[in-house]
């Protein structure tokens, strides 16, 4: 897969095309953009999970 944008990348400033070099190059910062998102994104779900579940750990250790 990354040879592909490799190649892509080096095709297109090869042959002077340097507005389809830029939406290409957009593009791939969006993507990455997209993926940080995401990955944080399920971060924060994973660790709020685990928040909850100390709580309930520690609702339940109070009243016995």
């Amino acid at each position: 897969m990354i040879k592909l944008f490799r190649t892509t990348r080096y095709n297109l400033m090869g042959n002077n095309r340097t507005g389809k070099y830029l939406k290409y190059a957009f593009g791939e910062i969006f993507l990455v953009m997209i993926g940080i998102l995401l990955a944080l994104q399920v971060s924060n779900w994973n660790q709020d999970k685990s928040i909850k579940k100390q709580l309930k750990n520690y609702k339940t250790k109070r009243y016995k």
